[in-house]
């Protein structure tokens, strides 16, 4: 299997060499902001209000961020049960005139209605978006909240730290770097220009994922729904009625925490029934 699930909770893990690689890779450069903001461009003893401030917000957003990542890698996205698409099964179902399952034939289980089969994960799972190395695990029913809110706190750094370089930048320069960093002003520039670079790739990726995220949510169409272009067997939400199918049917500041487990007992589709 490739794949780690435990037997008493909804905690998973995809044992794939590339997601690994990649989880490895964000928090690295993470952490690497983390330095570079706190030791290079923040200096309390400049100007503490400012540096205090910035310190508090930068680690508060750094912190839902990684949260973030972690509920999103180590949830279930919503897998299918492996191996129910026995004949007994499927007779102890009592379909009815019209009604019809259909049946993985790679993992060998009756498939809902808009479920897709991962070739990463090696099971079908429930409204799969999209397989993403960066989480290192499938975006899906169970999860997808929490991509949402990582998409969007990584950006929210990212640019927070985009505007702590430029100010840094500008004040360094108007005092000739004197007393300004506490690395030598080549080492100080080569840090500020990585971390330029990387805030920039970091939020065009995620802003652009947010936003296609937030799409397919309002337009009740997954990823691979899109790119199929099939014509939709399933009664479209309104936007407002999809959110809350993602975050929670209740708006509140739970819809923003990667800690809280969103309740939803609307939109819901059938578990396996297709109507023909």
């Amino acid at each position: 299997m490739n794949y780690w699930r435990s037997v008493t909770s909804d905690l998973w893990f995809v044992k794939d060499p590339c997601g690994i690689f990649c989880i490895v890779l964000t928090y690295m450069l993470v952490f690497y902001g983390e330095f570079v903001v706190m030791t290079v461009m923040l200096h309390p003893q400049l100007n503490p209000i400012y540096s205090t401030i910035n310190g508090l917000l930068f680690n508060f957003l750094a912190f839902m961020a990684l949260a973030s990542h972690a509920r999103t890698m180590l949830t279930d996205p919503g897998v299918v049960p492996r191996g129910n698409a026995t004949e007994e099964h499927i007779k102890s179902l009592n379909l009815k005139e019209g009604q019809v399952v259909y049946k993985c034939t790679k993992c060998c289980s009756i498939k809902p209605l808009r479920a897709h089969h991962c070739s990463i994960c090696e099971r079908c799972v429930r409204k799969m978006d999209h397989h993403c190395p960066w989480v290192n695990n499938c975006v899906g029913e169970n999860n997808q909240k929490y991509f949402v809110l990582f998409t969007m706190y990584i950006s929210t750094i990212s640019i927070h730290s985009l505007i702590m370089v430029i100010v840094t930048f500008c004040e360094c320069v108007a005092t000739e770097w004197k007393d300004c960093v506490r690395f030598s002003p080549p080492a100080t520039v080569i840090m500020l220009v990585f971390l330029t670079l990387e805030s920039l790739l970091f939020a065009l990726f995620t802003l652009i994922m947010f936003g296609s995220q937030l799409s397919a949510i309002c337009s009740d169409e997954t990823g691979i729904e899109t790119l199929k272009r099939d014509n939709p067997l399933w009664q479209r939400k309104s936007c407002w009625l999809s959110m809350k199918s993602v975050f929670g049917d209740h708006f509140s500041i739970h819809w923003f925490s990667p800690f809280a487990t969103p309740i939803i007992t609307i939109g819901k589709a059938p578990a396996y029934l297709y109507h023909v």
